[in-house]
């Protein structure tokens, strides 16, 4: 098990001799090592090649803020300028957060971004700051609509924490498709099959080859349903942001040469313009007590609340540090070594 502290100083390290500002770079290995941490490896430290060639092949910006080309009241839209989404997704939430805690309610969509890693992060500030927070994503087309044989719509992320009076706020934070993207790319690099239920081949057969599921389709979760929520955060990111939707974002494994151009949107929603911000988190504990305290089918030990598998793995890494295959850390390491970042052994947790 890797050290916490030693893996984020690592990552770190990589993007600040690319050119970031040290706070910056820390900002964006935190968010890649939180992702694994949480056990959500397809948004972790696996990222970090693609980052670096796209940074170098100058689809990625180092510029470290977005512009601000809207700003009506609880609204805002930014342009990303291409930057790195981790770094552009916290200005665009806090903006989110700021404005909510004015009117109530903040609406911040961003354009000509990229890719921002976990969604719980940033719906997790807003909950962090009194507000109920939502975020989401478009991506390239990898979902067909019910019935068709062709991509339409992106397995588009979305996230919503709500702020609990005792404990973590709950956090769903999911992905549109049956699985993440990035899960496939993992099963592909450590040759093992995938459920037939995440993905189907070239021709719109179900797989269980991740490599054959690569060059077909994502299946939508829960089918018409998915694929219609997905639809709308097309909606809600690139259309309300004059930024790209459906067919004019760009994957993030494409020609590194060319923007991945997506679209983020933000909510905050101030929990104490609704009634006392107390008075919401014993009711948003209430509800969580009566799912937890349910009766459970046979065999189930538990059930859970969204979030709280992902929380009980962040802190157990915290404690035990982080695992990560082995193909991960030997990315990061051929990354480090070509920007000469002398990384050294991996110091292992206690």
């Amino acid at each position: 098990m890797i050290s916490v502290s030693w893996l984020t100083d690592a990552v770190t390290s990589v993007f600040s001799a690319l050119g970031f500002s040290d706070p910056a770079a820390r900002v964006v290995a935190e968010s890649l090592v939180d992702a694994d941490l949480r056990g959500i490896p397809s948004h972790g430290v696996l990222l970090v090649p693609m980052y670096v060639d796209r940074i170098k092949a100058g689809s990625v910006t180092r510029s470290e803020k977005a512009d601000i080309v809207r700003d009506k009241g609880a609204i805002a839209v930014l342009d990303a300028g291409h930057a790195l989404g981790q770094l552009t997704g916290d200005q665009a939430m806090r903006l989110a957060v700021e404005k909510a805690q004015t009117y109530g309610v903040g609406a911040v969509s961003v354009r000509r971004a990229f890719h921002f890693g976990g969604a719980f992060r940033y719906a997790g500030f807003a909950a962090a700051n009194g507000c109920i927070g939502v975020a989401a994503a478009n991506t390239r087309p990898l979902m067909p609509a019910p019935g068709g044989a062709s991509a339409v719509v992106g397995n588009n992320p979305l996230a919503i924490a709500v702020p609990r009076s005792d404990g973590e706020p709950v956090i769903l934070d999911i992905a549109l498709s049956e699985a993440a993207l990035g899960k496939i790319r993992l099963a592909a690099g450590e040759g093992r099959e995938i459920p037939a239920t995440w993905a189907t081949d070239s021709a719109g057969r179900p797989t269980t080859d991740p490599a054959a599921a690569l060059k077909g389709l994502l299946l939508p979760s829960g089918g018409h349903k998915g694929y219609g929520l997905a639809l709308m955060i097309d909606v809600l990111t690139g259309v309300l942001a004059g930024g790209s939707y459906g067919r004019r974002v760009n994957g993030l494994y494409a020609d590194t040469t060319v923007p991945n151009d997506c679209a983020h949107f933000f909510l905050a929603l101030d929990v104490e313009a609704f009634d006392d911000a107390e008075e919401i988190g014993r009711r948003v504990t209430d509800l969580a007590d009566q799912v937890l305290s349910s009766d459970r089918a046979p065999g189930v030990e538990q059930v859970y609340l969204p979030g709280d598998i992902e929380a009980a793995r962040y802190a157990r890494a915290l404690r035990h540090g982080v695992a990560l295959e082995p193909s991960v850390f030997a990315g990061l390491a051929e990354v480090a070594a070509d920007l000469g970042v002398p990384l050294g052994d991996p110091v292992t947790a206690n």
